[in-house]
């Protein structure tokens, strides 16, 4: 369940929108950092495919799972930070990122659910100045 951020990471770094996309369930759904939310594993491939091409031509996917919560038998939330990039790997990851995975029938462990969140450091600094117990705990 670990391998499958590995494997986006792979998957992105040769541009291979059916690799990535492999790693989502049929009905998946994916939500970008700018709100926009595709359904399912075609739609995931499809927009991946023109996004290679397109405006992430080049890039890289740099990831780091933070936490990992099993919500029973086969369910797993994976939290971390992620980010693309061109060149050398930023040290800090400017995403939030959600996976929710399953493991189907075929004992693979694929992505159902994932969300994209861009990280905004200033305006947590300041609301963490202003309101300290906004602070998580893990920051303490």
């Amino acid at each position: 369940m670990r391998k499958v951020p590995a494997e986006l990471v792979a998957a992105w770094g040769r541009h291979d929108a059916e690799a990535y996309g492999a790693l989502f369930t049929e009905d998946a759904s994916y939500t970008t950092y700018i709100g926009t939310l595709y359904r399912g594993r075609r739609d995931i491939v499809e927009s991946h495919r023109t996004l290679f091409a397109g405006f992430l031509k080049g890039t890289r996917l740099a990831d780091e799972i933070l936490d990992v919560r099993f919500l029973g038998p086969g369910v797993a939330v994976l939290t971390g930070r992620g980010d693309t990039y061109k060149g050398k790997r930023p040290r800090k990851l400017g995403k939030v990122q959600t996976y929710t995975v399953v493991l189907e029938e075929d004992g693979q462990w694929r992505i159902a659910a994932f969300h994209n969140t861009r990280r905004k450091p200033l305006m947590e600094a300041v609301s963490y100045k202003v309101a300290p117990g906004l602070v998580p705990a893990a920051e303490r």
